[in-house]
């Protein structure tokens, strides 16, 4: 795919205590044929994570039709994993609810901080969220001891897989390094990981791959994820049984701009099938300081 960039499409409504700065990780999912809610996290002046959503026409251009005043899911309770700061990763219809996973942030000692998957679930087709449980669905095990989190979801023959951040190693406490795994769960709830990499680094230089997004198109699975040596960039892969993937990130066909919001970084890319083609979200500069960029596909 090749990407026409459409610049900015969504703004932090600073009026909000929860959205002062950022729109962090746009994660969309469809609610109908014209409806297409994209959640995402602002930070309040304590430069803490909040959900909340904007809606898009899928109708009428991608314009915004509605957003969230207050946010669907705030940080949890002191001392769980989430009490810092909570950011969507993935939103999947499982039945007759959203299930949102999400990124749980908990500040370290030792390590900077910590994070770890969690998970809220929607009656309301997202427009309040109860937490499944107020401990992360993926925590440290054998295979991952250190941080585990952004999962994605997608549905399997016979469940569900799920692609994740896994702690690799801490560089020193303010540097770690993280692939991507894979999970299987029946149900969506209960995952069993065995360690398996499907996305590793490139070299010793590559310090992070982050946040896959996945989507299974014309026989073959396809995966955009963050990667980062000193600024991030959008990278890519494909597979043909969603496990042993292969990196081609040059086939990402999207690349930080020469001025603007772009210019320093690029990441977070989310992809839908809009009109006869895809529309990719995406962050930028600082993570998505100023929001949420869109690009088209030609």
């Amino acid at each position: 795919m090749k990407w026409i960039k459409k610049g900015l499409i969504f703004k932090p409504d600073k009026r909000f205590f929860w959205s002062k700065t950022h729109s962090m990780i746009p994660t969309p999912i469809k609610i109908n044929e014209r409806e297409l809610k994209v959640f995402y996290s602002g930070r309040d002046k304590e430069n803490r994570s909040h959900i909340g959503y904007v809606v898009f026409d899928l109708k009428n251009n991608l314009k915004i039709i509605k957003k969230s005043s207050k946010p669907i899911l705030s940080p949890g309770n002191l001392g769980c994993f989430d009490d810092n700061g909570v950011t969507p990763s993935c939103a999947i219809k499982i039945g007759k609810k959203i299930f949102l996973y999400y990124i749980g942030w908990n500040p370290g000692s030792t390590v900077r901080m910590h994070l770890f998957g969690g998970l809220a679930i929607s009656s309301d087709n997202g427009e309040s969220f109860s937490r499944w449980s107020r401990a992360p669905i993926i925590e440290r095990n054998i295979t991952d001891p250190f941080l585990n989190t952004a999962p994605f979801v997608v549905k399997v023959k016979g469940g569900y897989r799920m692609y994740y951040v896994s702690g690799h190693e801490w560089l020193h406490k303010d540097l770690p390094r993280y692939n991507i795994k894979t999970a299987f769960s029946k149900d969506g709830l209960a995952w069993q990981r065995k360690g398996k990499v499907c996305i590793d680094f490139k070299d010793s230089s590559e310090n992070a791959l982050a946040r896959p997004f996945v989507i299974f198109d014309k026989g073959v699975w396809k995966m955009w994820f963050g990667y980062k040596k000193h600024f991030y960039r959008i990278g890519y892969a494909e597979s043909h049984n969603g496990i042993d993937w292969k990196r081609k990130d040059h086939l990402a066909n999207i690349d930080v701009s020469k001025d603007g919001f772009d210019s320093e970084m690029i990441e977070y890319a989310s992809i839908i099938t809009y009109k006869s083609g895809y529309a990719m979200f995406y962050n930028g500069n600082n993570y998505g300081f100023d929001g949420i960029g869109l690009a088209i596909s030609e």
